[in-house]
Protein backbone atom coordinates (compact mmCIF):
# COMPACT_ATOMS: atom_id res chain seq x y z
CA UNK A 1 0.00 0.00 0.00
CA UNK A 2 0.93 3.61 -0.53
CA UNK A 3 -0.31 5.57 2.48
CA UNK A 4 -0.17 9.25 3.39
CA UNK A 5 -1.68 10.32 6.71
CA UNK A 6 -2.47 13.99 7.29
CA UNK A 7 -2.82 15.59 10.72
CA UNK A 8 -0.75 16.26 13.81
CA UNK A 9 -0.34 13.47 16.34
CA UNK A 10 -2.15 15.58 18.96
CA UNK A 11 -5.39 15.21 17.05
CA UNK A 12 -7.66 12.39 15.91
CA UNK A 13 -4.89 11.57 13.44
CA UNK A 14 -3.24 9.66 16.30
CA UNK A 15 -5.83 6.96 15.64
CA UNK A 16 -4.58 6.46 12.11
CA UNK A 17 -0.94 6.62 13.12
CA UNK A 18 -1.64 3.96 15.73
CA UNK A 19 -3.44 1.75 13.21
CA UNK A 20 -0.62 2.03 10.69
CA UNK A 21 1.98 1.20 13.35
CA UNK A 22 -0.12 -1.65 14.70
CA UNK A 23 -0.61 -3.11 11.23
CA UNK A 24 3.08 -2.76 10.40
CA UNK A 25 2.38 -0.52 7.42
CA UNK A 26 4.82 1.92 5.87
CA UNK A 27 3.32 5.40 5.60
CA UNK A 28 4.14 9.04 5.03
CA UNK A 29 3.03 11.40 7.78
CA UNK A 30 2.17 15.01 6.90
CA UNK A 31 1.58 16.85 10.21
CA UNK A 32 -1.19 19.23 9.19
CA UNK A 33 -2.29 21.52 12.05
CA UNK A 34 -5.79 22.78 12.77
CA UNK A 35 -7.19 25.98 11.33
CA UNK A 36 -6.05 28.64 8.90
CA UNK A 37 -2.41 27.54 8.95
CA UNK A 38 -3.22 23.95 8.06
CA UNK A 39 -6.59 22.26 7.74
CA UNK A 40 -8.27 25.36 6.30
CA UNK A 41 -5.67 25.99 3.61
CA UNK A 42 -6.77 25.47 0.03
CA UNK A 43 -4.47 22.54 -0.68
CA UNK A 44 -5.77 20.61 2.31
CA UNK A 45 -9.39 21.56 1.61
CA UNK A 46 -8.93 19.90 -1.77
CA UNK A 47 -8.38 16.67 0.18
CA UNK A 48 -10.90 17.19 2.96
CA UNK A 49 -13.42 19.94 2.23
CA UNK A 50 -14.61 19.70 5.83
CA UNK A 51 -11.41 21.45 6.85
CA UNK A 52 -10.61 18.97 9.60
CA UNK A 53 -7.88 16.46 10.32
CA UNK A 54 -7.22 13.68 9.76
CA UNK A 55 -7.36 12.77 6.13
CA UNK A 56 -5.64 9.95 4.32
CA UNK A 57 -4.64 8.91 0.82
CA UNK A 58 -4.53 5.13 0.54
CA UNK A 59 -3.60 3.70 -2.85
CA UNK A 60 -5.05 6.80 -4.49
CA UNK A 61 -8.28 6.81 -2.47
CA UNK A 62 -8.82 9.94 -0.36
CA UNK A 63 -10.65 9.34 2.92
CA UNK A 64 -11.78 11.36 5.91
CA UNK A 65 -13.05 10.24 9.33
CA UNK A 66 -10.43 8.62 11.51
CA UNK A 67 -12.27 5.43 12.43
CA UNK A 68 -13.42 4.76 8.88
CA UNK A 69 -9.82 5.15 7.72
CA UNK A 70 -8.76 2.57 10.31
CA UNK A 71 -11.42 0.07 9.27
CA UNK A 72 -10.28 0.46 5.67
CA UNK A 73 -6.59 0.05 6.53
CA UNK A 74 -7.26 -3.11 8.53
CA UNK A 75 -9.29 -4.72 5.77
CA UNK A 76 -6.69 -3.90 3.14
CA UNK A 77 -3.82 -5.13 5.30
CA UNK A 78 -5.52 -8.28 6.55
CA UNK A 79 -4.20 -10.22 9.51
CA UNK A 80 -5.55 -10.58 13.05
CA UNK A 81 -6.77 -6.98 13.37
CA UNK A 82 -8.96 -7.37 10.30
CA UNK A 83 -12.38 -9.03 10.15
CA UNK A 84 -12.32 -12.75 9.41
CA UNK A 85 -15.92 -12.77 8.18
CA UNK A 86 -18.75 -10.52 7.11
CA UNK A 87 -20.20 -10.88 10.61
CA UNK A 88 -16.96 -9.69 12.22
CA UNK A 89 -16.82 -6.82 9.73
CA UNK A 90 -20.28 -5.74 10.80
CA UNK A 91 -19.44 -5.96 14.48
CA UNK A 92 -16.22 -3.97 14.06
CA UNK A 93 -18.15 -1.30 12.19
CA UNK A 94 -20.86 -1.32 14.86
CA UNK A 95 -18.39 -0.75 17.71
CA UNK A 96 -16.62 2.00 15.79
CA UNK A 97 -19.89 3.84 15.16
CA UNK A 98 -20.86 3.24 18.79
CA UNK A 99 -17.69 4.87 20.04
CA UNK A 100 -18.42 8.03 18.05
CA UNK A 101 -22.14 8.25 18.78
CA UNK A 102 -22.19 7.17 22.43
CA UNK A 103 -18.82 7.95 24.01
CA UNK A 104 -16.64 10.39 22.11
CA UNK A 105 -18.50 13.70 22.55
CA UNK A 106 -19.05 13.58 26.32
CA UNK A 107 -15.58 12.11 26.86
CA UNK A 108 -13.98 14.95 24.89
CA UNK A 109 -16.07 17.56 26.70
CA UNK A 110 -14.95 16.11 30.02
CA UNK A 111 -11.30 16.06 28.96
CA UNK A 112 -11.41 19.69 27.87
CA UNK A 113 -12.64 20.69 31.30
CA UNK A 114 -10.25 18.47 33.23
CA UNK A 115 -7.31 19.86 31.27
CA UNK A 116 -8.02 23.28 32.79
CA UNK A 117 -7.01 24.40 36.28
CA UNK A 118 -9.74 23.30 38.67
CA UNK A 119 -10.86 26.86 39.39
CA UNK A 120 -11.52 27.44 35.68
CA UNK A 121 -13.59 24.32 35.06
CA UNK A 122 -17.26 24.52 34.22
CA UNK A 123 -18.60 22.10 36.79
CA UNK A 124 -21.94 21.90 35.03
CA UNK A 125 -20.21 20.55 31.93
CA UNK A 126 -18.18 18.13 34.06
CA UNK A 127 -21.34 16.84 35.74
CA UNK A 128 -23.32 16.56 32.51
CA UNK A 129 -20.50 14.80 30.67
CA UNK A 130 -19.91 12.39 33.53
CA UNK A 131 -23.62 11.58 33.69
CA UNK A 132 -23.81 11.07 29.92
CA UNK A 133 -20.95 8.57 30.05
CA UNK A 134 -22.45 6.29 32.68
CA UNK A 135 -24.68 4.26 30.36
CA UNK A 136 -22.20 3.73 27.49
CA UNK A 137 -19.38 2.85 29.84
CA UNK A 138 -21.64 0.31 31.54
CA UNK A 139 -22.30 -1.22 28.12
CA UNK A 140 -18.59 -1.39 27.35
CA UNK A 141 -17.69 -2.80 30.77
CA UNK A 142 -20.36 -5.46 30.51
CA UNK A 143 -19.33 -6.53 27.04
CA UNK A 144 -15.64 -6.72 27.83
CA UNK A 145 -16.27 -8.65 31.03
CA UNK A 146 -18.37 -11.23 29.21
CA UNK A 147 -16.31 -11.51 26.00
CA UNK A 148 -12.80 -12.27 27.20
CA UNK A 149 -11.63 -8.67 27.36
CA UNK A 150 -12.02 -7.90 23.65
CA UNK A 151 -14.79 -6.46 21.50
CA UNK A 152 -14.84 -8.89 18.56
CA UNK A 153 -13.48 -12.36 17.90
CA UNK A 154 -11.73 -12.94 21.25
CA UNK A 155 -8.64 -11.09 20.03
CA UNK A 156 -7.32 -7.54 19.69
CA UNK A 157 -8.78 -6.10 16.50
CA UNK A 158 -9.24 -2.75 14.82
CA UNK A 159 -12.49 -2.44 16.79
CA UNK A 160 -10.53 -2.46 20.06
CA UNK A 161 -8.09 0.06 18.65
CA UNK A 162 -10.87 2.38 17.48
CA UNK A 163 -12.80 2.30 20.73
CA UNK A 164 -9.67 2.56 22.89
CA UNK A 165 -8.57 5.59 20.90
CA UNK A 166 -11.85 7.28 21.86
CA UNK A 167 -11.49 6.12 25.47
CA UNK A 168 -8.16 8.01 25.44
CA UNK A 169 -10.24 11.12 26.14
CA UNK A 170 -10.99 9.66 29.59
CA UNK A 171 -7.33 9.60 30.60
CA UNK A 172 -7.62 12.46 33.12
CA UNK A 173 -10.77 11.09 34.71
CA UNK A 174 -11.35 8.33 37.24
CA UNK A 175 -14.18 6.75 35.24
CA UNK A 176 -12.26 3.55 34.59
CA UNK A 177 -11.26 3.03 38.22
CA UNK A 178 -14.37 1.05 39.14
CA UNK A 179 -14.68 -0.64 35.74
CA UNK A 180 -11.94 -3.28 35.90
CA UNK A 181 -12.65 -4.96 32.56
CA UNK A 182 -12.50 -1.62 30.76
CA UNK A 183 -9.46 -0.46 32.73
CA UNK A 184 -7.48 -3.63 31.98
CA UNK A 185 -8.52 -3.61 28.30
CA UNK A 186 -7.56 0.05 27.89
CA UNK A 187 -4.21 -0.31 29.63
CA UNK A 188 -3.35 -3.39 27.56
CA UNK A 189 -4.27 -1.58 24.34
CA UNK A 190 -2.11 1.46 25.14
CA UNK A 191 0.78 -0.79 26.16
CA UNK A 192 0.97 -2.47 22.75
CA UNK A 193 4.18 -1.71 20.81
CA UNK A 194 2.25 -0.11 17.95
CA UNK A 195 0.47 2.21 20.36
CA UNK A 196 3.73 3.13 22.06
CA UNK A 197 5.36 4.03 18.75
CA UNK A 198 2.40 6.11 17.63
CA UNK A 199 1.81 7.96 20.89
CA UNK A 200 5.50 8.80 21.12
CA UNK A 201 4.84 11.09 18.15
CA UNK A 202 2.68 13.28 20.40
CA UNK A 203 5.73 14.29 22.44
CA UNK A 204 3.88 14.42 25.76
Amino acid sequence: MTITLYGIAKSRAIRNLWAAEELGLAYRHVPVVYGADGSRKADFLALNPNGRVPAAEIDGVVMWESLAINLHLAKKAGGPLAPESVNEDGLMTMWSFWAVTEMEAPALALLMQQAKPEAERDQAVVAASTAALQAPLAVLEGHLASHGGHLVGNRFTIADLNVASCAFYLRLSNLMDDRPAMRDWYQAALARPGARRAFALRGD
